[in-house]
């Protein structure tokens, strides 16, 4: 029974039970409740250990993006000398940071959203600064009422931080008839009910999403910050590589990165697909190439540290290369 005690106890909703069924009594109850939040406090502490600092360092040490990071950088300074305004009680600018992510897959729009959740967080924008990540799928629903329904599920998911939603013109894409009309109308709704604890970001391709304003002039007023991401130029993919390489204890052999210098260019060129996989490319690549080491390794009789380390010509492959 003490075991059994002993693994209920974290649970708030465990305890009650056990003081119901007589099993604790009242102090013990109260005892194990004062635990519990003491815990979840420490686990909340823990989450919040980073700086601001460490935020925009992060964000400094992103490849390319040059526009993206001075832009951010802007945000920052706004928010910081409006608060300042606000403190000598001077008229200060509303602060709508709803924002438009446009550029093609794998050009680090995910992940500048969620360092602007933590950036705004550690300024107090944001209660939660997390980023739920969802698309048309995860809004649009199959019959009448569904679409508002799964979609403020998705916006209740992402109170306290940002609502970061993926080829967003989607939603705009079957007419006026189409439920993803619903979905933008209930949007632009809780963007306005829950202005001070919602930062809603729009992200696709930038021809669909400019499309996409258009078809939808009221929300263009609605999003006024617009980040443009830029493909990644050859020798930024290779410094992306790299840094995948590192992370992850691995390698290159000099004549390895001649041969991914290939791939990367052949691609750009439109030899294999005509738009850049970009940081998503280059990813899939290494994953593949790790893979591949791992093959060519799995029979061999010795397997030195350098021979788990490093990747060989051989290990990278992205269709054939002649």
């Amino acid at each position: 029974m003490i075991n059994n005690i002993n693994y209920q106890k974290n649970n708030p909703h465990k305890v009650m039970q056990l003081l119901i069924d007589g099993q604790i009594k009242t102090i013990d109850a109260l005892n194990m409740l004062c635990e519990i939040e003491k815990c979840n406090n420490t686990s909340l502490k823990s989450e919040d250990d980073g700086q601001l600092e460490d935020v925009m360092k992060e964000l400094d040490e992103l490849v390319g993006q040059i526009k993206v990071k001075q832009l951010v950088r802007e945000l920052q300074a706004f928010v910081e000398i409006q608060k300042k305004r606000e403190e000598e009680q001077l008229l200060t600018e509303p602060q709508v940071l709803h924002m438009i992510f446009k550029g093609n897959p794998g050009t680090g729009k995910t992940t500048v959203a969620r360092l602007l959740g933590k950036m705004f967080k550690h300024m107090n924008i944001l209660q939660k600064g997390h980023t739920i990540e969802v698309e048309r799928a995860d809004m649009v629903g199959e019959y009448i009422g569904h679409t508002a329904q799964k979609t403020r599920e998705q916006i209740k998911r992402a109170l306290g931080g940002i609502l970061f939603i993926d080829e967003a013109y989607s939603l705009a894409r079957g007419g006026e008839k189409d439920f993803g009309k619903e979905a933008i109308d209930t949007l632009v709704k809780a963007m306005e009910d829950h202005k001070d604890n919602l930062i809603v970001i729009l992200a696709g391709y930038k021809d669909e999403m400019e499309r996409f304003l258009q078809v939808n002039p009221g929300l263009r007023s609605r999003f006024p910050i617009i980040m443009d991401f830029n493909d990644y130029t050859i020798n930024e993919l290779i410094q992306i590589a790299e840094l995948m390489v590192k992370n992850r204890e691995y390698k290159f052999l000099p004549s390895t990165l001649d041969k991914l210098e290939k791939i990367l260019i052949n691609h750009h060129n439109g030899k294999y697909y005509d738009k850049m996989g970009n940081a998503r490319l280059v990813r899939n690549i290494i994953e593949k190439a790790i893979r591949m080491q791992a093959v060519r390794l799995i029979n061999e009789k010795t397997i030195s540290r350098e021979d788990l380390i490093y990747l060989k010509p051989e290990d990278i492959s992205y269709i054939n290369i002649e």
